[in-house]
């Protein structure tokens, strides 16, 4: 039976790919049926909501939600669900949670919120048109998602570096003068050879990547001084957070380490490549390109690589470490320890890469670039269109008060 947690649903149901917890050992009072809607009471998403469909299989619901049925003669739980969703729910929720320790939304204080309740054909008219356009959001970022899972594949194929899926041999042997310098077992497993022997035999010049960037180097650490500082006081420290998983710089949740700290050299400069060193097997490689939007330092887990522009594109550079990462290249090539994965620098530099000629790159990068833009062009345009739905929704209900 699933275990349903805050975390396994987000504002718009459950999380993609979401793995549930699951038990045996139930009470029946937990148990969820069609049209329960839970309420996240705690944490930094309380009062977020999910609406409960059997579809889902037998359920039962954690103790950080509280769980609320409706009489389906006075209201439908979708319409309760849906204005959930609205401004005025927002608003009262940030207006409610108390913040000692962490947001908290107790049971007395959701059942005192009030929500109108018109007739139940007009329930079923919001509904209907809040539906609709959830399906419709649902479908850009679905485009958006599928443009930015399609840039990593788009490089390997122009490259002829497709993985084939193949070799993934459980015992294999290696040579002890081979293992001298390595003696991990994915580094020398034919999977890792497959990839090698593609990249040499691409057709493409190879070269190591000690040659493209000469003189790699990793930023600093930071401790508990970066986590309070104003603007004025500190420059913004980039960290593997602020590296999206499609390659993109983020400063979203970015930290600041005092300015007097961080010396000249430490300061990022326009165009270089920035590369995750140490993060989880499947993210260790991420890679964006500085564009020197602001001031800005990064940490120890940030290799620093400034492109030989003779040779390559900072962004074809880029945008082809990705493909490595999502390949699995990185991954076999990293040393990996407790929860970790890590590349030092003496291994990116001896990394050999394919690299085709500027005009090609320039071309590869132009059509990542448009993939790029449509995706977060359609992501913009779901989001406005839902907030509008949702003006509109409460428009109809409130008779404007929901326009504010």
């Amino acid at each position: 039976m699933k275990y349903i947690r805050i975390t396994d649903f987000d504002d718009d149901g459950i999380v993609p790919g979401n793995v549930f917890t699951t038990t045996e050992n139930v009470e029946d009072r937990y148990r969820l049926d069609d049209g329960d809607v839970l309420f996240a009471r705690s944490g930094a998403t309380a009062g977020k909501t999910f609406l409960f469909s059997s579809d889902l299989g037998p359920s039962i619901f954690a103790g950080y939600c509280i769980r609320f049925r409706f009489d389906r003669k006075k209201v439908l739980p979708e319409f309760i669900y849906l204005y959930t969703k609205t401004n005025r729910y927002q608003a009262w929720v940030r207006s409610i949670q108390r913040p000692s320790g962490q947001p908290n939304i107790n049971k007395a204080e959701f059942k005192s919120f009030t929500i109108p309740v018109p007739l139940s054909d007009v329930q079923d008219t919001l509904v209907s048109e809040m539906e609709g356009a959830r399906e419709a959001r649902r479908r850009k970022l679905a485009e958006s998602d599928a443009l930015l899972a399609s840039l990593d594949p788009f490089v390997l194929e122009r490259l002829g570096l497709s993985p084939t899926g193949a070799l993934f041999a459980r015992s294999y042997a290696a040579t002890l003068k081979d293992c001298w310098a390595r003696c991990d077992p994915d580094y020398h497993s034919p999977r890792f050879k497959e990839l090698r022997r593609a990249i040499e035999a691409s057709g493409y010049p190879v070269y190591e990547l000690g040659r493209l960037a000469p003189n790699p180097r990793t930023g600093f650490a930071a401790g508990r001084e970066a986590q309070s500082l104003s603007e004025q006081e500190g420059i913004p420290h980039v960290r593997p957070l602020n590296i999206t998983r499609h390659g993109e710089l983020t400063f979203e949740g970015t930290k600041l380490v005092p300015r007097d700290s961080v010396d000249t050299n430490d300061i990022l400069r326009m165009n270089e490549v920035l590369l995750n060193n140490t993060n989880s097997t499947e993210w260790v490689g991420k890679t964006t390109v500085f564009e020197g939007q602001r001031q800005c330092c990064c940490s120890n887990h940030i290799t620093r690589m400034t492109p030989e522009r003779s040779l390559v594109v900072p962004w074809f550079l880029a945008a082809l470490l990705n493909a490595m990462r999502w390949s699995g290249y990185m991954g076999l090539l990293a040393t990996n320890f407790v929860n970790q994965a890590g590349i030092n620098t003496e291994t990116l530099s001896a990394l050999r890469l394919p690299i085709p000629s500027i005009d090609e790159q320039e071309t590869i990068a132009a059509e990542l670039t448009r993939r790029r833009s449509v995706a977060r062009q359609l992501r913009e345009e779901a989001g406005r269109e839902w907030e509008a739905a949702k003006v509109r929704f409460e428009v109809r209900l409130l008779g404007g008060a929901g326009a504010e």
